[in-house]
């Protein structure tokens, strides 16, 4: 049977070749001018597209119509592995589904547990000088870190926060690197979570 058509197949291949193209759905539907709608729904299955999609993607990546649509091998590259990268984290639902990707982000190193990552896109100013907005944080997954280690942390259910935690006897302290922006104490009556670790900072803002 023909692999043409098939809706599965043709979202694996098209995620393999953004994630070594590193291209995300948003990059896609920009410089083909398509929506993100289109995008999003090639990328998880849902529908397939025409064949003068298919084209302009094979040209995109500049590979064959045939590497896009039929059922590929692809290798393994034990030196990277990859994870996915969220624009935001909340609470009270599944963070890490694929549906709150917005595209992959490879580790530079091997680790035993990749399933635990992601990366986060940092918002606001409060942590300048050390990151800016856009730039990327990754994170492991965990509900507790050492005083002094920057964490990503939901209070009150909303949008995650990037911040320096400080351990004190009675409450936790919330740093900004800014020093605009006042530390924000907690403590175990207040609703927070911790949910993660950061490990990397990938700063473009340095270099420009």
């Amino acid at each position: 049977m023909s692999d043409l058509g098939n809706k599965e197949i043709f979202a694996k291949n098209l995620n393999y070749y953004m994630l070594l193209n590193h291209k995300n759905r948003n990059d896609i539907a920009r410089d083909l001018d398509l929506p993100y709608t289109t995008v999003t729904g090639w990328c998880k299955g849902e529908f397939y597209p025409r064949i003068d999609k298919i084209e302009t993607l094979a040209n995109y990546f500049d590979i064959k119509k045939s590497d896009l649509v039929e059922e590929k091998s692809f290798p393994t590259n034990n030196n990277k592995q990859a994870f996915p990268l969220l624009a935001t984290v909340k609470a009270g639902y599944n963070y890490l589904a694929q549906e709150n990707w917005i595209g992959y982000v490879n580790l530079d190193k091997e680790v035993s547990d990749p399933e635990n990552y992601f990366a986060l896109k940092v918002t606001g100013d409060s942590m300048q000088p050390i990151m800016y907005e856009d730039d990327i944080v990754i994170v492991h997954k965990q509900n507790d870190v050492e005083s002094g280690q920057v964490a990503i942390v939901i209070v009150n259910g909303e949008e995650a926060t990037v911040k320096k935690l400080i351990k004190h006897e009675n409450h936790i302290e919330l740093a900004a690197f800014n020093s605009y922006y006042p530390s924000r104490n907690l403590t175990k009556n207040d609703d927070f979570k911790i949910i993660g670790k950061v490990t990397e900072a990938r700063i473009k803002k340095i270099f420009e």
